[in-house]
């Protein structure tokens, strides 16, 4: 095994060394200190203690982003109980199974939140906490309510001079302790809690220290109970020594270009569909007009026209990005190709809960388009194919990151691995001679086609977004024949001004536009118009199981 410093000895040096700056910030709303989140986690730990809680018991924390939910978690995960973060929009039915089904005796949630849970369903919770105030929503146990009611005397007399950055002290002697539960959907068949260590997080962070940028400011977007969120937006960059904003409300695009003009993160962590909507909205109106066409193809001046165009996207996001990272999906190979030729700072990596949560990243300078990055070096990746520079196989991982399997779910778990100890990611893809992974599509999510080729939807859905009035598409097969659920823009089409004829010609359009960019296997028969945008995991991934 790899040796590198555990991450909560890089939380501990960075909370000692940053002690005065700020560290956890709802924009608009409360700051923390690091010396204030410390003394927060102390206060926890006095209050854990007196309670009975031990090391290992599971506490489940479901609230919505923000300052207090970051001082939650690591007040659990320094004190060595297990913490079990829940997507804070799942239901309420699913935020009371998960919760029961993880044996949590403690809850951190939302005043809000709790009333719409039933907490007859969870007979093990002994308390549950309001996150916004610290307060006690419910205890059925007198040891935490004595506990509750005496801690700042508690807290006084362990702490008599006040907590100094000599006492902060996390442990670092856990590593292949159970950390964290996270589940990846709110199902209440056999759900899916992943099970993750401490070494799973320090050889993320110690990737991340690495090979990602640090700097001095961060807008986190991402839920947090995600854990892409969680370790690429919370503790990688808290371990630096970074200030975390939060915008404490539902991230619209208003909202979002207010935050980053008022915080200029170093980074930004977003989804494809995000930038492929400005891509659409900001960048190709830009690029279409007839007197820019033109003076593209002027050497010299097209090169001072991207610079122009880069520079005022950059803008938007505050300016001071250093790199725009995208994950959960492919980058559309036009949009892809428009953010090369103005030298976009952006790549695409490649992640799941399942390895904590990275799998693939490169740094955007030596970033192959179409690819995912190469393997992270705290994991090993291959694709199970007799040709796998050529013929798609499904991608396969191991290392020092992978999760040990899913809580009290052994079946599931076996699924998981090959029998020589690899976690099928249920991806579909290839890997070039210099290690970059290209993914094809989701295993589950390839057609068969009626000659036997392999299709795979989001490679015709690139070819079908990229029409006009497209906003998002998904490929189902019906009975062999391919068809294209549309949910179209009617922003562009209003603003074309186009008549009732015109629009009821659209689907054509597209089916007849997209199928001349592909393969005769992968032809549309038909285009189809939905009335509303796609449903989506939290992820912002099209939930496709829902459409055929």
């Amino acid at each position: 095994m790899k040796t590198y410093p555990h991450y909560l000895e890089r939380l501990q040096a960075a909370t000692r060394k940053y002690w005065d700056k700020p560290a956890l910030n709802n924009i608009g709303g409360e700051t923390f200190t690091y010396a204030d989140m410390a003394r927060t986690i102390a206060r926890f730990h006095v209050f854990f203690r007196e309670s009975g809680i031990r090391k290992g018991d599971k506490i489940a924390l479901c609230a919505r982003n923000g300052a207090r939910w970051g001082m939650a978690y690591l007040a659990v995960n320094t004190y060595e109980a297990v913490i079990v973060p829940i997507l804070a929009d799942f239901t309420p039915d699913s935020i009371a199974y998960l919760t029961d089904h993880s044996g949590s005796v403690f809850l951190f949630t939302n005043a809000d939140k709790w009333a719409k849970i039933d907490h007859a369903r969870m007979p093990r919770l002994r308390a549950v906490i309001d996150v916004d105030t610290w307060d006690l929503l419910f205890c059925g146990d007198a040891q935490v309510a004595d506990a509750h009611e005496r801690l700042d005397k508690l807290f006084d007399e362990q702490y008599p001079q006040g907590v100094r950055p000599e006492d902060v002290v996390f442990p670092t002697d856990n590593w292949d302790q159970l950390s964290t539960i996270n589940y990846t959907s709110g199902s209440t068949g056999s759900p899916k809690g992943v099970m993750l260590t401490y070494r799973n997080f320090s050889a993320n962070v110690d990737y991340s220290q690495r090979n990602v940028p640090a700097g001095d400011k961060m807008v986190s977007m991402l839920p947090m109970a995600h854990m892409y969120g969680l370790v690429i937006e919370f503790i990688y960059p808290l371990c630096n020594g970074t200030s975390i904003y939060w915008l404490g409300k539902t991230p619209t695009p208003t909202a979002l270009m207010k935050a980053f003009a008022e915080v200029r993160p170093y980074l930004l962590i977003t989804v494809p569909l995000v930038m492929e909507k400005i891509y659409k909205s900001k960048l190709k109106p830009v690029l279409d007009k007839p007197a820019v066409k033109v003076a593209l193809k002027i050497p010299g001046i097209n090169t001072l026209i991207y610079k122009k165009i880069r520079e005022s996207l950059e803008q938007a996001f505050g300016g001071r990005v250093q790199e725009f990272i995208m994950g959960g999906a492919a980058l559309n190979p036009e949009v892809e190709k428009i953010f090369r030729k103005i030298k976009f700072p952006y790549l695409v990596g490649y992640g799941m809960t399942e390895a904590c949560p990275l799998l693939a990243y490169e740094h955007w300078t030596k970033y192959v388009p179409g690819s995912c990055g190469k393997a992270v070096d705290c994991a090993q990746v291959r694709i199970d194919s007799e040709d796998p520079h050529h013929i798609a196989g499904e991608i396969q991982a191991k290392g020092e990151n992978i999760m040990i399997g899913y809580y009290n779910n052994p079946e599931a778990t076996a699924n998981a691995f090959t029998e020589d100890g690899w976690l099928k990611t249920g991806d579909l893809g290839i890997m070039d001679a210099e290690g970059n992974i290209f993914i094809r599509g989701r295993s589950k999510n390839m057609i068969l086609g009626p000659s036997g080729q392999n299709i795979y939807p989001e490679e015709i859905e690139a070819v079908v977004n990229n029409q006009d009035h497209v906003l998002e598409s998904v490929v189902v097969d019906r009975g062999g024949k391919l068809v294209a659920l549309v949910y179209l823009d009617q922003q562009s089409i209003a603003k074309d001004l186009l008549d009732a004829e015109a629009v009821s010609e659209i689907p054509e359009n597209i089916r007849k536009a997209a199928n001349r960019k592909l393969p005769n296997y992968s032809q549309l028969t038909k285009v189809e118009p939905v009335d509303q945008p796609f449903e989506k995991t939290p992820k912002m991934s099209i939930k496709r199981f829902l459409y055929k």
